[in-house]
């Protein structure tokens, strides 16, 4: 079973953020640059929003707002669900399917330590899957007898 930390140690541990000040604009500039379809909002060290496509989408976009005229903090996720590196992929699945969110900012030692997504979490799972797999092939086949 995975954890958090195996994700994190398999894909890297990079994790772009923001101040809430920023303009909406460099923030998709930055997302854009860095191939990346989130950015945690910090202020200081501490975690206080996610500023994700979704929230562009629905949050400027679709309210006729503009990019360059709007804050990140006013459009940003102010409600973050954060996971520690001994969560496993499945209450991380079980999370952001129940709350309908893609990004989970990993906090370590009271600092943001990694960023995993629901990309992450479903290629882990399915490595999972495919080692079990291949355990019960090597069984049927009796190369455990």
């Amino acid at each position: 079973m995975w954890t958090v930390k195996d994700m994190l140690d398999q894909k890297g541990r990079d994790v772009w953020t923001i101040a809430p000040e920023v303009q909406v604009l460099d923030a998709l500039k930055i997302m854009a640059d860095k191939r990346i379809g989130a950015l945690v909002v910090v202020s200081g060290e501490r975690v206080v929003g996610i500023f994700s496509e979704r929230d562009y989408a629905r949050k400027v976009v679709l309210k006729e707002r503009t990019s360059l005229n709007t804050l990140v903090r006013d459009v940003m996720t102010s409600e973050v669900f954060c996971v520690r590196k001994e969560t496993t992929t499945e209450e991380c699945m079980a999370l952001m399917t129940g709350k309908r969110i893609r990004h989970l900012p990993v906090i370590e030692d009271n600092r943001l330590g990694g960023l995993i997504s629901i990309g992450d979490v479903v290629k882990s799972i399915i490595s999972d899957q495919k080692i079990t797999i291949g355990h019960l092939q090597d069984y049927i086949m009796g190369k455990y007898i």
